[in-house]
């Protein structure tokens, strides 16, 4: 095919390169596309990856919270609370779905959030870190479990997928999001916080979370096969590891909360 420039197209030899005589013109350089289709090695890829940075840092605040200085790891998980809610807000907006970059800062926000929750929560200063180590073990162990089961659940077809399970998840997750805006600020200025203080209330809040948490598996995971079997590029892979970290990280806060309660009460 021959050039569209207009005078190109009108010198004898021109091609559609620029060049002359089927020759490239000087500094001409293809365009090469850069992105292949998305498999689930890369999705697998990926949220390893995304998964491991957020161990890493959520390990490193934990020691600094828990030996070093507990000040600086307060802080630090205050950072991690301000930069991960930003950088998720980032991601849901960009034009474009899925960035190594702000999945990989997620992670590291998230991380140093993770860690310092994870020592207040678990009691390690007040129940001992032999106390606190097993439950936190045990909120892992939860977590694993749940999204090992619902992968099952989803790959078995158990539940399917439809716009109607879709549009009730994500208005569950709208609703529980106010609600927990409605109780950090009755925290606040109240100093009242009814769905977090151990009570009834707050543990058939972090029940009803624990399962909507679960449920949200089924859209990342549906997200993932439909982006892989329309050949969605590479790329997009990291925006399906961010979704599956944050369902993820938000299980495994609901569930060690749960235990906290009934650590509460011996």
């Amino acid at each position: 095919m021959r050039s569209t420039n207009p005078v190109l197209r009108n010198l004898p030899g021109a091609v559609a390169d620029g060049g002359y005589d089927g020759q490239p013109a000087a500094g001409y350089a293809p365009e090469v596309r850069q992105d292949r289709p998305m498999t689930v090695d890369d999705v697998v890829s990926k949220t390893g990856i995304t998964l491991a940075v957020i161990i890493a840092v959520a390990l490193l605040n934990f020691f600094l919270y828990a030996y070093v200085d507990p000040a600086l790891g307060a802080g630090l998980t205050f950072v991690g609370i301000i930069g991960s809610f930003i950088t998720t807000l980032v991601h849901a907006f960009r034009r474009e779905f899925g960035s190594p970059a702000v999945t990989l800062i997620y992670a590291v926000f998230e991380g140093l959030f993770l860690g310092g929750f994870s020592l207040v929560v678990s009691g390690w200063f007040s129940l001992g870190g032999a106390d606190a180590g097993e439950m936190i073990f045990q909120a892992i162990l939860g977590t694993v479990g749940v999204f090992v089961g619902m992968l099952f659940v989803y790959r078995r077809g158990a539940i399917r997928v439809t716009p109607r399970l879709n549009r009730a998840i994500t208005g569950a997750v709208f609703g529980v999001a106010i609600m927990a805006i409605g109780n950090w600020l009755l925290a606040i200025f109240g100093g009242v916080s009814p769905l977090r203080d151990g009570g009834t209330i707050s543990i058939i809040f972090g029940v009803f979370c624990v399962i909507l948490a679960a449920m949200s598996f089924l859209q990342d995971f549906d997200l993932a096969d439909k982006l892989v079997r329309t050949g969605a590029p590479e790329r997009e892979a990291w925006g399906v590891a961010l979704g599956l970290a944050v369902t993820l990280v938000w299980l495994y806060t609901e569930i060690l909360r749960l235990l906290s309660y009934f650590a509460d009460e011996r």
